[in-house]
């Protein structure tokens, strides 16, 4: 079964920009998991723009199912994941200052960091996922930091498929095989939407987790955060 992660930092983005604490974040978590989410995702910036730290440590203690924190590795990232100690850690090669995630790790270039990292975060009892994209060789590089899952960073695919599905999702199809053949787990993300999610789950069905924020936050302003949250469950169906 493909497991559905929420990833709320544009819930956090929405009650930044007013101040106060409307919407909860906290709240919404819980109600994702209430509504069927299997698990919940945020990615604590330095500059903290959206999900804070506060967030991340209050919500550890409150959740039921999976929780995953993902993050560019800097050592304020590292301690805190090693203090709350998720059930996941996604680590993203991001500049502080970026607005989103948009590429996948150089894990040929990065092995030696990444492999220390990886160590660090199975000492201390939390799975590792690392962002990817569809370059096999670095698929392999990524198997040799030892780390458990890779995410596939999935914006290209989102991008094609309007145009040509099975060309879009080719790449992901031949990259999900080697991952499987490595021996990692699989998880996906990055502009998956109820429009293009079901035919990518359908072509690799073996994936374990997809984590999805900006879409379905925007799918809920009209379709309300229930019947989203199904909605995109019944996608990987």
């Amino acid at each position: 079964m493909t497991k559905l992660s929420v990833n709320i930092n544009k819930i956090a983005t929405l009650r930044n920009a007013r101040g106060g604490n409307n919407p909860d974040v906290v709240k919404v978590a819980l109600d994702c998991e209430r509504f069927g989410a299997q698990g919940i995702t945020v990615h604590p910036r330095p500059d903290e723009r959206h999900i804070r730290k506060t967030d991340v440590y209050a919500l550890r203690p409150l959740l039921t199912t999976e929780f995953n924190i993902e993050g560019y590795p800097s050592p304020e990232f590292v301690d805190l994941v090693l203090k709350v100690k998720p059930h996941q850690v996604t680590l993203v090669p991001d500049a502080p200052d970026q607005i989103t995630s948009n590429a996948g790790w150089d894990t040929k270039k990065n092995l030696s960091l990444l492999t220390d990292l990886i160590e660090q975060f199975r000492q201390g009892g939390v799975r590792t996922s690392i962002f990817v994209g569809t370059d096999i060789e670095l698929i392999e590089y990524a198997a040799k930091t030892g780390t458990d899952r890779v995410e596939l960073y999935t914006e290209p695919y989102a991008t094609m498929y309007p145009k040509d599905c099975d060309a879009a999702v080719a790449p992901f199809v031949e990259a999900a095989k080697a991952v499987r053949s490595l021996g990692m787990g699989l998880n996906a993300g990055h502009d998956l939407s109820l429009d293009n999610l079901k035919f990518f789950h359908e072509q690799i069905p073996w994936l374990d987790e997809v984590s999805i924020g900006h879409a379905l936050v925007c799918d809920a302003l009209y379709l309300g955060l229930e019947n989203t949250v199904q909605a995109y469950l019944n996608c990987l169906k």
